[in-house]
């Protein structure tokens, strides 16, 4: 071996130090990943079923009017969290809902409830519930909430 040219290389051993510092700083954020993540298995499961009992609902005319009609509230406005609260609200009032969203439109000025042919009486009571809305048939641009009624709040 020759004095005067050292090897470049890390001895194995500072390698292998390396290597298990960051094994143990992924196996930390996978960890804090996991125990912050908020995701409730149970809140799953139970969106699910409801969303199994509502596409399972006869669908004639005669039953549907029987049938509680799932709400939708979408957000259209620029008050953060006003689907949210909105939502609760209807919760606590015996409405079935669904999770809030939110919905990038200019053309809804005002609070409105969207209902299809055999809801317009469930829809009513919605909008009656928000303490007045608009209630206009849906458009058949409208896709969102297919078997529900549809709630596009833009203001308190």
């Amino acid at each position: 071996m020759n004095p005067d040219r050292e090897p470049s290389r890390l001895p194995l051993r500072a390698g292998a130090m390396l290597l298990l510092a960051v094994a143990i700083v992924f196996v930390g954020l996978g960890w804090h990943s996991a125990a912050t993540s908020g995701d409730d298995p149970e809140k799953g499961l139970e969106a699910a079923q409801r969303q199994v009992a509502t596409t399972a609902a006869p669908s004639t005319s005669a039953t549907a009017s029987a049938v509680k009609a799932r709400v939708c509230v979408y957000n259209a406005g620029t008050i953060a969290g006003l689907a949210g609260d909105i939502t609760d609200e209807l919760k606590a009032q015996g409405f079935e809902t669904a999770d809030p969203g939110n919905l990038s439109t200019s053309s809804i000025t005002e609070n409105t409830v969207f209902y299809d042919d055999d809801q317009k009486t469930q829809a009513e009571a919605v909008a009656e519930a928000l303490g007045g809305a608009s209630v206009d048939p849906r458009p058949s641009s409208f896709t969102r909430c297919s078997t529900g009624i549809p709630v596009i709040v833009v203001s308190r």
